[in-house]
């Protein structure tokens, strides 16, 4: 696996917290999150490396080919997975005032000459 993220950017790290910091990321949701976000990853030319989540907020490592502009990705993966959530869970819609699943920042960082491991 490695050696097809030779071609990509250094890893990069993301990560997002579920709106007002509800622990809503069941094992069921988190599953179903982590597949949709890899559909979404494949659409846009990024490698999911390594995906985890709290109950509260999900972590990504990834690699990204240059071309690919982060911010329309991101936006991309916070979108789609919060409106298929919403879709498919429409009970934590009612808790989740404003129609937002996911908060509206996120933090985003390259890892560079780390060890993966380190990072994860």
């Amino acid at each position: 696996m490695i050696e097809a993220v030779i071609q990509y950017i250094p890893f990069v790290h993301y990560i997002c917290c579920v709106k007002y910091r509800r622990k809503f990321l069941t094992p069921e949701i988190s599953e179903y999150l982590k597949k949709v976000n890899q559909d979404i990853a494949g659409k846009f030319g990024v490698q999911i490396i390594e995906q985890e989540t709290d109950r509260d907020h999900i972590h990504i490592i990834f690699a990204s080919k240059p071309e690919v502009q982060l911010s329309k990705f991101i936006n991309s993966l916070k979108s789609t997975s919060a409106r298929l959530i919403f879709r498919d869970h429409p009970e934590i819609k009612k808790e989740l005032w404003g129609g937002n699943f996911w908060s509206p920042s996120y933090f985003l960082s390259t890892v560079g000459e780390v060890k993966l491991e380190d990072v994860k």
